[in-house]
């Protein structure tokens, strides 16, 4: 199951998520999204765990809980939506 980890603090890591998440099971990646000019986390991230169950539990036991002073988010993520390849939105006029 993918999940949405939200309201991260910007200086959270992937080693930081991999530690809390672990206690629950097995991930199979973790991917905190960042700004693709500055680099800066944009304060939220996806982990995925191979086993449903154990994501279930991560996220019943995670969601509202504090990581460096910030409560966190944490739910099954949506599916990414399909948009045309390089358009974000449509005209404004």
């Amino acid at each position: 199951m993918n999940m949405y980890v939200g309201n991260l603090a910007y200086t959270v890591t992937e080693e930081d998520l991999t530690e809390i998440f672990s206690e629950y099971g097995e991930i199979a990646s973790i991917n905190i999204i960042k700004d693709r000019y500055s680099g800066q986390s944009k304060g939220f991230g996806f982990v995925e765990m191979p086993d449903n169950s154990e994501a279930d539990k991560a996220i019943k036991a995670l969601n509202g809980s504090q990581l460096k002073g910030r409560d966190i988010k944490v739910n099954q993520a949506k599916p990414k939506s399909k948009r045309e390849r390089g358009s974000r939105r449509p005209p404004r006029y």
